[in-house]
């Protein structure tokens, strides 16, 4: 087939018009690799590697203007992608090349989302593990994001019993304020067992304090 007229579109976008009346958009990127000029004739075979390569362009610039806002897991990236350009393989062709650029990086994802989690959200391990791996990380990289937050857990813990659920626990005896607040640690994922000697050193600390009075 025959390219029949070249022209600026908008911006750096040209309009590559075919003689089978097809219209194509094109990059000027797209324009200058390719050679595409007015009177070329272009093979199928070729004209496949320049479509390709333009949605691959429009899909790169798309990841870029994404991460501009924030950061990305590999597997978000991939789907938000796949929902605009719907080849999985272009996709994770673009995915591939923000990763190897250093723009994409799951470990430095995981580790981000640790540090907010456990830090600012006070999560215990299970539930910022559960909140990671659904951002597409694999196990493996969200343990070894969660491992510098070993012993903040506990920390965590007595903080969240003093501020957030202290109403709770004005008497030892009310089990069931007692059982609501533990509930409560519970969604944020802390274990039964952590919860329980938190729970007990909590009161052990309000003993100690009105003795010392």
């Amino acid at each position: 087939m025959k390219v029949t007229s070249v022209s600026r579109y908008k911006g750096t976008t040209f309009q590559v018009e075919l003689d089978d009346s097809r219209k194509l958009y094109l990059h000027i990127d797209i324009i200058s690799d390719f050679s595409v000029r007015t009177g070329m004739e272009i093979e199928r075979d070729e004209l496949k590697k320049i479509i390709y390569a333009s949605n691959f362009h429009r899909a790169y610039q798309r990841g870029l203007h994404l991460l501009d806002y924030r950061d990305y897991s590999s597997a978000e990236m991939l789907d938000k992608l796949i929902e605009t350009y719907k080849s999985e393989n272009l996709c994770r062709a673009v995915v591939k090349k923000l990763t190897d650029n250093g723009l994409i990086n799951d470990e430095r994802f995981a580790e981000r989302m640790a540090r907010k989690l456990v830090e600012a959200k006070k999560y215990g391990h299970r539930r910022a593990k559960r909140e990671i791996m659904q951002k597409g990380i694999s196990e493996f990289t969200a343990e070894d994001a969660l491992a510098a937050y070993s012993e903040v857990y506990a920390e965590n813990l007595m903080e969240l019993l003093k501020t957030r659920h202290s109403h709770l626990l004005a008497d030892a005896d009310d089990r069931k304020s007692v059982e609501k607040a533990k509930n409560a640690l519970v969604r944020y994922g802390y274990e039964f067992s952590e919860i329980n000697l938190a729970v007990k050193e909590y009161f052990e600390n309000i003993n100690e304090n009105e003795e010392d009075i």
